[in-house]
Parts: C-alpha cells; structure tokens; sequence
C-alpha cells in the first residue's frame, strides 16, 4: 500500500510551505548566522557571556532545525519517500537529537534565569562560563545518547515501523515510548513551568517592594516601576506560552492520535514545531539591545577598527 495524503492537507502544506514557510526559513537561516557571526566569532568580549553561550547553543540548534530537518520534512509530507530507509534513519536520529538539544537548552535557559534572579548573589559563583560550557557539552551528548538508545530498534529495523509503502517513520517500542513521552516532553515542560514561575513570582514581589519604596521617596516613580513590572511579566509569559504553544500539540497529539498519517492535525502540529526555532532568536536575541547594536556595528564594518573588542555592548 502506498501513502497518500489527504487533498485537503495537501493543499494546506504547500500553501504553507511554499508561500509562507520557505521564504521564513531562509531569513530565519541567515539570522542564526549572524546570531553565530557575531557571538562566536565576534570581537565582542562583553557578549562572551555565561547566558550568552547557552544562546548560542540555543542557536545551533535552531539553526540545524532549520537547515536538516525542515527541508526533509517538508518533502517527507508533499511527497512519497524515495530516499532510502538508510536516510531515513538518519533523518530520524538527527531530528531526534536536534529537538533533544533544543529542549535541553531552554532548559538551561530557565535554570540560568531562575539563579540569576531568586538567588542574584549566588550567581557569579554558581554560572561561570566554564560550568556552562560543560552543560552545553552535557546537554548534546545526552541528546545524541539518550535518542540513540530509545530508537535503538529503529535503526537496527529501518522500514519496520512504517505501515505503508513510501512512508519514513520512526518509532519503538512501548515502555520506551512512554519513558521517551516522560523525558522528552513531560519532565521538561513541567521544570520549565516551575522554574519560570518562580521568577514570575519572585520579580513581582521584588517590584512591588521597589515600587512601595520609590513610592515612599517620590510618588512620581509609581509609574515607572508598574511598567517594569508589566514588561517582566510580559516577557516571561510570551517565553513560556510560545514553548508551551509550540511543543505540546505535538507531543500531545502522539498520545491521542495516529502521528503516521498526514492528516490536517499532524501536519498543523508540525507547523507548530518548526515555528519554534524561528521565535527562539526573536524571544532571546531580538529583546536585548545589545544585539541591535552588534549588528549596526557588524554591517557599518565597525568591528574592523583597532579596539572594537572593548566597545561598551551593555
């Protein structure tokens, strides 16, 4: 039997792929270079960052999503599998790991930001950049273990789990299917969520008392301390709605449904999904002014000047 996708779900992808997604993509490529331009390789010793390298690791990730997977995946969907069970394999094993790292890194992310605001003091001493660069180590070689042991079965019996002809799909066995839906997707939103909510929580309060403060000193400042307030608040929710918005329908969607088909739900869940690494660098870069100001000096070709690598960033 040969996969067929449903009209409607077909008419649906290429309008996204092709007149929405693909154009996104290349722009959303181009701004990951840059994104690894001018933190890796730039002279900006300011932006060599304990937050700054889990970023960049954030990046990578997002970048190689966008490069490998999302290509494949769109031919995968508009199209029958005529590359072999050999990429096949592969493609699923590196998606894995690709998706692994990612959610590893917002991770990090949420542990670094939840030290760096409900234990300040601590935190010079606890995140070093060494310790981080350790992590970051740690988290991609999990990502490459951990998926290669749960779809161990998968790349031994490549083609075994697909139900019709012309179709790549990995899958694996049902205990390690349920450990793969706890770790991959459970665990992490829940130590996100908790995390996250510990810093909503702690600069509210930390606002409040400030503003109680100012209010004391110079009723004026209210104001100011409310719309900082509102700003942390807003910030932190559009973090965790959009992983929330992204990743969930997906993972919930392998629990309730067929994922081998290519029904309208799956192929909107995966939008979803390749959405994510394009909101990362607006969430994590796009917000912090130094990164406007790297890239005026990187297109005015400031950087070539003598002493650009002690130029004030923050």
């Amino acid at each position: 039997m040969r996969c067929q996708p449903d009209i409607c779900s077909a008419l649906l992808l290429c309008f996204w792929t092709l007149n929405v997604y693909v154009p996104h993509v290349r722009h959303i490529t181009l701004h990951e270079c840059l994104i690894l331009h001018y933190m890796s390789l730039s002279p900006f010793r300011q932006l060599h960052t304990p937050t700054n390298l889990l970023i960049l690791s954030l990046a990578v990730s997002d970048f190689l999503f966008g490069l490998v997977v999302t290509p494949l995946q769109a031919y995968q969907l508009t199209t029958c599998w005529y590359l072999g069970d050999l990429i096949c394999c592969l493609y699923v094993y590196v998606n894995s790991i690709i998706l692994g790292a990612s959610i590893g890194n917002m991770m990090l992310i949420s542990v670094d930001r939840y030290v760096a605001i409900c234990e300040p003091l601590h935190y010079p001493t606890r995140v070093t950049v060494t310790r981080v660069k350790m992590c970051v180590c740690i988290c991609w070689t999990c990502s490459v273990v951990y998926n290669g042991l749960i779809i161990k079965d998968f790349l031994t019996r490549p083609g075994g789990f697909r139900f019709c002809h012309g179709q790549c799909l990995g899958g694996t066995d049902l205990i390690s299917g349920i450990v793969d839906s706890v770790l991959s997707s459970l665990a992490p939103v829940t130590v996100i969520i908790i995390l996250y909510m510990r810093v909503f929580v702690t600069a509210v309060a930390q606002a409040r008392a400030m503003r109680s403060h100012v209010a004391a000193v110079k009723p004026s400042g209210t104001v100011i301390i409310k719309k900082s307030e509102l700003k942390a608040a807003r910030t932190l929710g559009v973090v965790v709605f959009v992983f929330l918005m992204c990743f969930c329908p997906f993972f919930f969607l392998s629990f309730v449904a067929d994922i081998s088909s290519n029904g309208l739900p799956r192929i909107l869940c995966l939008l979803m999904l390749f959405i994510s690494p394009c909101l990362n660098p607006v969430i994590y870069a796009l917000f912090y002014p130094w990164f406007r100001k790297a890239l005026r000096l990187i297109f005015s070709l400031q950087i070539l000047q003598p002493g650009s690598c002690e130029t004030n960033m923050l």
